[in-house]
């Protein structure tokens, strides 16, 4: 069963939260969730315990208590829910197209435009 543990400190590490749950039963992952551009963690992680059972009642005695100066919040973790890609890479994008205009004209967009492809007008000089 997996479990959620959030409102961690940003100093724990993962020894620290296995050696928590060690004590209701065996522990086979931890996972902390880590901000990639801090080195620390985001607040929260992940306990993974073979036994439903033991699971449960870790749950019941961890979540509320002081850990750190922290009071944990534990749960049964929910299942990933899909992310929808729209407007990233490979997603319908909404707005003007990369081509120039509205619609795509031509090759590169905007051929028959006037103007198109001449520089702009010189700039006056400073003075």
């Amino acid at each position: 069963m997996d479990i959620y543990v959030g409102n961690l400190p940003s100093d724990v590490v993962a020894n620290d939260l296995r050696a928590l749950f060690e004590k209701f039963g065996q522990v086979t992952d931890v996972r902390l969730v880590m901000d990639k551009f801090k080195g620390k963690t985001k607040g929260y992680g992940f306990v993974e315990m073979p036994s439903q059972e033991e699971a449960q009642k870790a749950i019941e005695e961890v979540n509320g208590t002081d850990f750190k100066e922290r009071e944990l919040s534990v749960s049964e973790a929910k299942p990933k829910k899909p992310r929808s890609h729209k407007g990233r890479a490979g997603g319908k994008k909404r707005g003007r197209s990369k081509q120039g205009g509205i619609k795509r004209r031509g090759v590169y967009g905007g051929e028959d435009r006037p103007g198109f492809g001449t520089s702009p007008p010189p700039r006056r000089p400073r003075r």
